[in-house]
């Protein structure tokens, strides 16, 4: 029997946040003190968002990414990823990390450095093909998987990393700075390429970046972080639309919100 229909009244409850944060502290001790990396950071990250973090070097905004990874410990406050706790997240398998170098091992093929974290995971051979040649598809590297990292271009290399963080499926995918170090044509190309893979997959993208363009093209929200104690100054809703040509970037409405993040940069260091 079927289930009857909801009445047209009826209120939906809203999807839990897939990462949230309830006055998140981070103190690192040091031989020379405390570094106050964070301080009272309350955040909520829908499923399927595209969220970046700008703010100046040393904001704590890759301190945050690392956080969320369970590769850091907040100090105070509460972080939860996909409700459990950011290390139980890890076990689960819930997220990929794409580091700012891609850190894939030269005595690998590229396919071989995709299959590293599925033979960890126990996937059978069949599989591991299966799921390689998927993720090359998606990041544009089909007929590669046979090369070494020293034969593919910086561009390529990184995107053979966001392939490996894709390859167990994971519906949430953190990624830190990961094109800051090539140039702005393949940074160009890097960043239309995330979009329609983003677009295709419908993951959950936590990004950092120090750039004002690259978070205005690629995101739904955009999170500007203070110099440290790293804080959220202002959360930035993107009025883009979902198809976003790199020619957007010379539209009133792009400006405008680099405009906007601009000056949540700016209030940043009028706190400090």
């Amino acid at each position: 029997m079927d289930a009857s229909p909801l009445p047209r009244n009826a209120a939906i409850a809203p999807a839990a946040p897939v990462i949230e944060a309830r006055g998140v502290s981070l103190t690192f001790q040091t031989a020379d003190g405390p570094v106050h990396a964070l301080k009272d950071v309350d955040l909520s990250i829908g499923r399927g968002e595209f969220v970046s973090f700008i703010g100046p070097s040393g904001c704590g905004k890759t301190t945050f990414l690392r956080s969320i990874a369970a590769l850091e410990a907040p100090t105070g406050g509460t972080l939860r990823v996909n409700g459990m706790a950011p290390d139980a997240a890890r076990r689960a398998r819930a997220y990929g990390y794409v580091f700012q170098a891609p850190g894939l091992y030269p005595w690998r093929t590229i396919a071989g450095n995709i299959s590293l974290p599925l033979e960890i995971m126990g996937f059978s051979r069949a599989e591991r093909a299966e799921r390689i040649a998927r993720v090359l598809d998606l990041v544009e590297l089909s007929g590669f998987g046979a090369k070494f990292p020293w034969q593919l271009s910086g561009g390529m290399q990184q995107r053979a990393s966001i392939a490996r963080a894709l390859a167990f499926d994971a519906d949430i995918l953190l990624m830190d700075e990961p094109f800051g170090a090539l140039d702005e044509i393949v940074r160009d190309r890097l960043n239309e390429a995330l979009l329609e893979l983003w677009r295709k997959t419908g993951k959950t993208i936590g990004f950092v970046t120090h750039s004002i363009p690259e978070a205005v093209y690629l995101s739904t929200r955009i999170v500007v972080m203070s110099p440290r104690p790293g804080r959220i100054t202002r959360v930035i809703e993107s009025t883009l639309p979902a198809e976003r040509p790199l020619d957007i970037r010379d539209t009133p409405e792009f400006i405008a919100l680099a405009h906007e993040v601009r000056e949540g940069l700016r209030e940043g260091h009028a706190h400090d």
